[in-house]
């Protein structure tokens, strides 16, 4: 995967474009969520459709209200260090997304990334440690930056990061 500094080839720039897109928007949300979550489960989390794009994680939290398991495909920004970026920004449209909610009531959830379950936990990110983060995230992504022009609110940024290390056991 490239490094969020590495230049976009034309088909990434293409991809971006359209992204970018109100058509995109309108219908992304009812599309790749359910495409992801389906071929995730076909390929016991070893294929995310939408990662061919960007990279991307299955983000099981508890629900806000529910308590029950949630699970959503969402894009993300891997960080050195073994962190990620989890970006709320529900393709540009208003409302944030119903996870970010669920991450906000329940910090503890869980990512499935490249086919592994990693325990982690959530942290928004606010001040300045949001301001570098988004900028990050926009060099990383630029589509971003549209999505936060149509919408009134901030879009919400999340650093998730494992809670136990490679053994399973806690990392305290």
């Amino acid at each position: 995967m490239a490094s969020p500094t590495t230049r976009p080839g034309y088909g990434v720039r293409l991809i971006q474009k359209v992204s970018s897109g109100r058509a995109f928007a309108k219908l992304a949300p009812h599309i790749v969520p359910a495409l992801d979550r389906a071929v995730h489960r076909l390929t016991r989390g070893k294929v995310l459709p939408s990662a061919r794009m960007l990279p991307g994680v299955i983000l099981t939290t508890t629900g806000a209200r529910s308590g029950l398991p949630r699970r959503t495909p969402l894009a993300c920004m891997p960080e050195d260090g073994g962190t990620w970026l989890l970006i709320g920004s529900n393709f540009g449209r208003p409302g944030h997304p119903a996870w970010t909610a669920n991450l906000l009531a329940h910090p503890d959830a869980e990512i499935s990334w490249k086919g592994r379950d990693i325990a982690v936990r959530a942290r928004l990110l606010t001040g300045e440690e949001r301001e570098a983060a988004w900028a990050a995230v926009l060099r990383f992504w630029p589509p971003y930056a549209t999505y936060q022009a149509r919408v009134e609110r901030e879009i919400r940024l999340f650093r998730v990061a494992p809670t136990r290390d490679g053994d399973g056991s806690d990392g305290a």
